[in-house]
């Protein structure tokens, strides 16, 4: 066993210290007594007494949005979905509303006709308000609501249709690149929202759940596959619990679940398998993050399994509007696709700061780059006016049994890495030397073994 240790252009030492104590966890308690799942009367509206038709065909939209209309108007309860496939557009979720999927083999089977996804909805577009298709479920607004059962949410996304409009490949009438451009542009030169039009010709992709601007959000033991973007995505939303949730979707940018300016946010025994982060917490793009200004504050991440993913956990990089306060422990995470453990993600364009990043006890097979990612030199890197910052960043009793590196932090002279702690870990089967930029970076009590 040889103790390895790389520095480059940063300050990377070893230190003795104890860490019983553990300080930074000593509000935990105090947000969880703030997360409180909805619960809704013990009322059933089944969506064939509505007259959904469960045989994969038949378009039940009208259908489910009648039931959904029914529960509400009768002060709430559950709009139930019983075994069979049900075929549908987007479905709008009303106050007091629980959308539940009641066997395992309870489909909800959405359209992949962006024409059902019109007129468009206010929401954002990687961290850019517009007006885009309609997420597959969305609602706005809204008190009380929840997606929960045992069923699958499935999107129907694939090549041929939502995901061949990133331009990748697969047959399309066009792709998101100009729009792209253009949202970009009219956001940097601060339109306001409402000039903000996109849909058909854009090729601007729909998330698939969107709640936002909701309090008190349920989103329970459900399955979601083939997603056209990301995947379950609460924005602007207090009080949020996502539990038990299986997701397995493997499109351009299919986040697992990205809680975008957000506060008191509990995801927990989760798994994902996704084609993007598995987890990334976002608060908004330049200059939009910063007119909105609302961070994401007070999350917690535990006992979830990441699989494939570029991050287990990522923040960023639609970070301007900054984040704080973000647990994550006692998680499971190992994939030969799995880029890294937790990733930090932000440039000059962007800003915001990083801040209260803790991560403990967490258990990692294979990772694919390094265990702790820092990237302020992400896309634009260091070309803007709105230099990053991450401080307090404290991972401990991290088990990893695979990595390239342990470390890869890139900053630039004008952005702020400091803080960055690692305690009492063990790093194994490492290949490559650390890269470490313009960052204060600190392993302590951690062993490290290298491979010839």
């Amino acid at each position: 066993m040889k103790k390895l240790l790389f520095l480059v252009a940063a300050s990377l030492i070893f230190l003795p210290a104890s860490r019983a104590d553990q300080p930074e966890w000593a509000e935990v308690p105090e947000i969880l007594q703030r997360i409180i799942a909805p619960v809704f009367p013990p009322h059933d509206f089944d969506v064939t007494a509505y007259g959904a038709i469960g045989d994969g065909l038949t378009d039940c939209s009208a259908a489910i949005a009648r039931a959904i209309s029914a529960c509400a108007r009768a002060g709430g309860g559950r709009v139930v979905v019983p075994a069979g496939e049900f075929l549908t557009g987007p479905v709008q979720l009303l106050d007091n509303v629980d959308l539940h999927l009641a066997a395992t083999n309870s489909l909800l089977k959405f359209s992949t006709n962006p024409q059902k996804y019109l007129p468009a909805v206010l929401t954002r577009f990687e961290g850019i308000e517009c007006f885009n298709y309609s997420p597959l479920l969305y609602t706005c607004g809204r008190k009380n609501v929840a997606v929960t059962g045992l069923g699958t949410l499935d999107g129907q996304a694939d090549d041929s249709n939502w995901l061949a409009w990133k331009g990748r490949k697969g047959p399309a009438d066009g792709t998101q690149k100009a729009a792209r451009a253009r949202l970009d542009r009219i956001n940097n030169q601060q339109v306001p929202v409402t000039q903000r039009r996109f849909g058909t010709g854009d090729f601007l992709r729909p998330d698939f759940i969107q709640f936002q601007r909701c309090q008190n959000v349920l989103i329970e033991g459900i399955k979601i596959r083939r997603s056209p973007m990301w995947e379950i995505h609460p924005l602007l939303c207090t009080n949020v619990t996502v539990r038990g949730v299986d997701i397995s979707s493997h499109g351009a940018n299919n986040d697992g679940c990205d809680p975008e300016s957000c506060r008191d946010v509990l995801i927990e025994k989760c798994l994902f398998d996704t084609g993007d982060d598995c987890i990334a917490i976002k608060s908004g793009r330049n200059n939009d993050g910063r007119r909105v200004g609302v961070p994401s504050v007070n999350l917690i991440i535990r006992d979830c399994i990441m699989r494939d993913g570029h991050a287990g956990t990522a923040i960023g990089s639609e970070i301007s509007g900054s984040c704080s306060n973000v647990f994550v422990e006692n998680c499971e995470m190992s994939s030969p696709d799995l880029m890294c453990a937790l990733r930090l993600k932000s440039n000059a364009m962007r800003g915001g700061v990083l801040q209260n990043i803790f991560m403990r006890n967490v258990r990692v097979g294979l990772v694919k780059d390094s265990v702790l990612q820092i990237d302020f030199l992400y896309d634009e890197g260091a070309k803007g006016s709105f230099p990053p910052t991450a401080r307090n960043i404290v991972m401990e009793h991290i088990q990893v049994a695979q990595t390239p590196r342990v470390l890869n932090v890139k900053g630039f002279p004008a952005a702020s890495i400091t803080g960055v702690r690692i305690y009492n870990s063990t790093f194994k089967q490492i290949k490559k030397s650390d890269v470490v930029l313009d960052a204060d970076v600190k392993l302590v009590d951690c062993t490290l073994e290298t491979v010839k």
